[in-house]
């Protein structure tokens, strides 16, 4: 595609995102996103919430009450939206995705943030090949593409504060029975991302210009990463390294743990055993034992420094993911 330029735009062209929807607003991710957009202050923040919920949203946040089934709400609601961020539960029905990008494409949005958070499976053919749900996901971001609009996917491979907090079938660890599983040996290391990370990235993104001025503008703009992952990482970590963190802020050693070792190839097959016999979470044990096989690769260079994004402390990230277990845990 030939570079365009902001000053080559038909009357009226407006190079910057001024006004950006999210589905998912008060979900995990959607609720970090929508903070950081309000803390940033740039662009009019629009909820998409099914009629009739019960949801309190944010203040400043406006509420656009659409029905699923009536894709006239879906239109009206995404009318005049710069770009669109879709974030949705596993349980969310599976043409969702498909009903809100048809719907955008329809209404003009340009730019869509589909909901493809995690693994950096856009080149690499074996991930897909292992885990078939995640071709499902890229059918969902390609077809924004076909629709004639942009995608930008915003890829941080795992979240550390759920992963770490979750259950031992993400990162190995079980807070509540002090157990650990490690990967292999535990030293293999992966990129991982904390969600405010995640929050920080989508509000840099949305500030960026839409288009470079003219021919003497360099400056990074969101054309740079139309149809293509942008790669994000709070930190690159082995199991080990996670378990360093913890017992240094919990004030423990490895003799309070139960630790045991499992080779990735076994669990990850033990992961699509659970997964046909019904244990949906026998589908995140398979995903994050093939990223932690070494030959698949979890670690990919990033784009922090194009956005902006500054280093994090591991430990302050360590003891949020501890709090969100053990309130996890207290549900």
């Amino acid at each position: 595609m030939a570079l365009q330029y902001a000053k080559d735009q038909p009357e009226g062209f407006i190079n910057s995102i001024t006004n950006v929807a999210i589905v998912g607003a008060t979900g995990q991710i959607g609720k970090v996103f929508t903070e950081h957009l309000l803390k940033s202050g740039k662009q009019t923040v629009t909820a998409l919430t099914r009629s009739g919920s019960e949801a309190t949203l944010p203040y400043g946040v406006k509420n656009a009450p659409i029905d699923y089934n009536d894709e006239a709400t879906l239109i009206a609601a995404l009318k005049g939206q710069d770009f669109l961020v879709i974030t949705l539960a596993l349980s969310a029905p599976p043409d969702t995705h498909s009903k809100l990008v048809r719907a955008a494409a329809m209404a003009g949005v340009p730019y869509i943030m589909p909901n493809a958070y995690g693994t950096d499976f856009y080149g690499k053919p074996k991930l897909l090949d292992d885990i078939p749900a995640l071709k499902f996901i890229l059918a969902n971001v390609k077809e924004i593409e076909e629709l004639g609009a942009s995608w930008i996917g915003l890829t941080p491979n795992f979240w550390y504060e759920y992963s770490l907090g979750v259950g031992p079938f993400t990162y190995g660890f079980d807070f509540p029975n002090r157990t650990a599983t490690f990967y292999d040996q535990g030293t293999t290391k992966i990129n991982t991302t904390t969600w405010p990370q995640c929050g920080r990235a989508l509000a840099a993104l949305v500030n960026l210009k839409r288009l470079p001025e003219d021919e003497k503008d360099h400056s990074v703009t969101l054309a740079q990463f139309c149809n293509q992952p942008v790669y994000i990482s709070s930190f690159t970590l082995s199991q080990r390294e996670m378990l360093d963190s913890i017992n240094k802020l919990l004030n423990r050693t490895d003799d309070d743990w139960k630790i045991s070792y499992q080779p990735t190839d076994e669990r990850f097959k033990e992961g699509l055993e659970e997964l046909a016999n019904g244990n949906g979470a026998g589908f995140l044990k398979a995903l994050y034992a093939r990223v932690f096989d070494s030959a698949s690769g979890g670690i990919f260079e990033t784009h922090n420094d194009v956005l902006g994004l500054p280093k994090e402390d591991l430990d302050e990230a360590t003891l949020a993911a501890h709090h969100w277990a053990i309130a996890q845990a207290k549900k």
